[in-house]
C-alpha cells in the first residue's frame, strides 16, 4: 500500500512544492512506495520560478506541478492520506481541514523552513536561498523520512519520529 504524504505551505508555490518534488524523486530513486502531494489553504494559483528552476536543475520533472488548494485533499476520490507535513509557520498556524488516512486520521507534524521568496540579494540571493531551502528538504526526506518504516507502522512512534525530525 502506497504512503501518501500531504505537504501544506500557505500558498503552494514554494517550500511545498520542492518538498513535493524532492520526495517523489527520492522515493521512486529508493523504490520506497511513497507519494507526495502538496497543497496550501490559500493556493497562489502559480509555483514560484525560483521554486522551478531549482527543482528543474536537480533533475525534477515539474511538468505536472500546480499550486493546488488544500481542498483537494478532503474531496471525493481524494489519497487516502497517511502523513500530512506543514512546511511554513503560517500553515502550522491554521486550523486544517479534516484529512481521511486509510488508517484514521493521518500522522500531522510541522517542519519550519524559512521563505526563502523572501530572501535578500535580489535574484541570485532568492536563487541562492531556493537551492538551499530545496537540499535542506532533501536531506530531511531521504535521510530521516525515508529511512522511516512509515506503512504498517505504529502510529505513535511514527508520529514521535517525524516530531523528532522537524526539530532536527
Amino acid at each position: 500500500m502506497t504512503t501518501q504524504v500531504l505537504i501544506l505551505c500557505t500558498h503552494n508555490s514554494a517550500r511545498s512544492v520542492l518538498a513535493e518534488g524532492m520526495l517523489n524523486q527520492l522515493a521512486a530513486r529508493l523504490g520506497a512506495d511513497v507519494k507526495a502531494h502538496s497543497a496550501g489553504s490559500a493556493p497562489s494559483g502559480r509555483i514560484n520560478p525560483f521554486a522551478l528552476e531549482a527543482l528543474v536543475n536537480a533533475g525534477i520533472d515539474t511538468g505536472a506541478m500546480r499550486s493546488k488548494s488544500w481542498d483537494e485533499f478532503v474531496a471525493d476520490g481524494a489519497p487516502p492520506l497517511d502523513i500530512v507535513i506543514t512546511v511554513c509557520d503560517s500553515a502550522a498556524a491554521e486550523a486544517c481541514p479534516v484529512f481521511f488516512g486509510t488508517r484514521g486520521q493521518p500522522v500531522k507534524v510541522h517542519w519550519g523552513y524559512p521563505d526563502p521568496s523572501n530572501a535578500e540579494g535580489g535574484d541570485e540571493g532568492k536563487r541562492r536561498a531556493f537551492e538551499l531551502t530545496r537540499q535542506a528538504i532533501g536531506y530531511r526526506m531521504l535521510q530521516l523520512l525515508l529511512a522511516l518504516p512509515v506503512a504498517g507502522g505504529d502510529r505513535t512512534s511514527l508520529q514521535a519520529a517525524l516530531a523528532e525530525i522537524g526539530r532536527s
